[in-house]
């Protein structure tokens, strides 16, 4: 490598480290780094090394040190919010505008205010993902995902050091950077579900996750300087609270998401699913319309189910179907009748 390219690669990467808003600490860290790929380049080893300090410099550059949303704290479009998203579930509405109450009383007193962590407790498909996202719009808070199913190693979440060739950051740090915020809302989702083998370890790491005492300063190993987790909002899912340790439980808040009655799946297909769907596939609204007593066939397509995955596959379906008569100019408008319904419904 030429003296201007090495030049170039150098001011490139303090550039980068100057116009972050990284902790001193950090940015002297980082300047050392830089510092030794110039020493390393007399002795032709600059390029060995260049990779490792230009992965970790971007890394630690694109971080949210100082990024936060401002918080959506006027309660009448909170439960706007949710109304619209949700049909029912009114315990668990109230359980959060008393939550959101404490949250904008402590910032008129600027007193700091440490949000309790949720834990969503309830069977498949009875609305717990879409619940947080939910949160996170009415908050106007960023939402991020991490999905805890067959995790097999607490690496997963606190990365990987640098000393490994293959080094990345964990999930939560990642999980920042999508965000672009310190303090968005963060859903550990199905925590019940990770790999046996791994369970001790990731149980002790979402005990520092989820105390407000030890996660204002969480240790990633790739990025191996603390973060700052106290102002984001964590938010668990889990099926069952069987499989989630003792001291991981203390520092959740449980709340038992309901199965749905038939009654209340037919609203919530009707008056939620069904809309979304058809503007999923661009359709207008008039294009589609159910027979009421076809209803029930959408309901139960294959028996009971408590959550309502099973219903939004079978009106996904009658929309596709939908969508493709109207693309090969049968009509614009269809009416699903009990003489017809076996011709909208999927196949199971």
């Amino acid at each position: 490598m030429d003296d201007s390219q090495l030049t170039q690669d150098i001011s490139r990467l303090h550039g980068l480290i100057q116009s972050a808003p990284l902790p001193e600490d950090l940015r002297s860290k980082a300047e050392g780094m830089v510092e030794r790929l110039s020493r390393l380049a007399k002795y032709g080893q600059y390029g060995q090394e260049f990779e490792t300090t230009q992965h970790y410099i971007d890394w630690i550059t694109h971080l949210p040190w100082d990024k936060t949303t401002k918080d959506s704290l006027d309660i009448s479009p909170i439960r706007q919010i949710l109304d619209k998203n949700h049909y029912g579930l009114d315990e668990l509405k109230n359980r959060f505008l008393e939550y959101v109450s404490v949250l904008i009383l402590n910032q008129k007193q600027k007193v700091d205010f440490h949000a309790p962590t949720l834990l969503l407790v309830g069977l498949v498909g009875t609305g717990k993902t879409t619940l947080a996202k939910s949160i996170a719009e009415a908050l106007g808070r960023k939402f991020v995902r991490i999905p805890f199913g067959g995790m097999s190693s607490a690496l997963d979440l606190r990365g990987l050091s640098r000393s490994h060739p293959e080094a990345e950051p964990g999930q939560i740090i990642k999980s920042l950077r999508r965000a672009e915020s310190r303090n968005p809302v963060i859903l550990l989702d199905e925590i019940d579900r990770i790999a046996p083998s791994a369970h001790g370890e990731i149980m002790g790491v979402l005990v520092e996750l989820l105390d407000p005492e030890q996660n204002m300063a969480f240790v990633d190993h790739f990025i191996d300087f603390p973060f700052d987790l106290s102002q984001a909002l964590f938010i668990a899912t889990a099926n069952n609270s069987t499989n989630i340790s003792t001291a991981v439980m203390d520092r959740l808040e449980p709340i038992l998401m309901p199965s749905y009655s038939d009654d209340e799946k037919l609203h919530i297909a009707r008056d939620y699913i069904l809309p979304r769907q058809l503007q999923n596939a661009s359709l207008p609204a008039h294009a589609l319309a159910i027979q009421e007593n076809v209803w029930p066939k959408i309901i139960r397509p294959a028996g009971f189910d408590a959550g309502i995955r099973s219903v939004e596959r079978t009106l996904e379906g009658v929309v596709r179907k939908v969508a493709r008569l109207m693309v090969e100019n049968k009509g614009q408008q269809f009416t699903v009748t009990e003489d017809n319904v076996k011709e909208f419904l999927p196949k199971y």
